[in-house]
């Protein structure tokens, strides 16, 4: 439900229409619709993506794991771009196929996509999570400078 709800609620703010985004996006308007009308709950990771990186959004923001989209830790698109880097030449290794095995056959082309999806997403979480711990006080919003006196203080 909050996919569907923060997909609408993004396309709306871009002042993006369903078939605009669609477009934007190669994910169809019927799917898009699905999803911001709650008839279908969730999307493949692939959609996901496609669907954050055409509205310009994380991808945890929309599937739900921030409160907001800009916050202070949010990844701009130079860093999601070196993190993208960073994943391929970890799985440089992989795509002879030779370092990947499932069950004694070699990993599939989509196999070795999902992987690669979810270590940029695990390595976007962890670079998030660093900006969150090491970003001055005086940069951060004031809920989450607040937030982080409480801890602080209980420590």
């Amino acid at each position: 439900m909050i996919f569907g709800q923060r997909l609408k609620e993004k396309r709306l703010e871009k002042k993006l229409g369903v078939n605009q985004l669609a477009l934007k996006s190669g994910v169809s308007s019927a799917q898009i619709s699905r999803f911001e009308n709650g008839k279908r709950k969730s999307p493949s990771i692939e959609t996901a993506e496609k669907l954050a990186k055409a509205l310009d959004v994380s991808l945890n923001y929309l599937v739900g794991n921030n409160k907001e989209s800009e916050e202070y830790y949010s990844l701009s698109n130079k860093e999601k771009n070196d993190i993208a880097i960073q994943a391929d030449k970890l799985l440089e290794g992989i795509e002879s196929g030779e370092n990947l095995n499932f069950y004694g056959e070699p990993a599939t082309p989509e196999q070795k996509e999902r992987i690669r999806v979810a270590l940029r997403t695990a390595m976007e979480m962890n670079k998030e999570e660093a900006k969150k711990k090491f970003t001055p006080k005086k940069y951060r919003d004031r809920g989450d400078s607040d937030e982080n006196s409480r801890e602080e203080g209980s420590k």
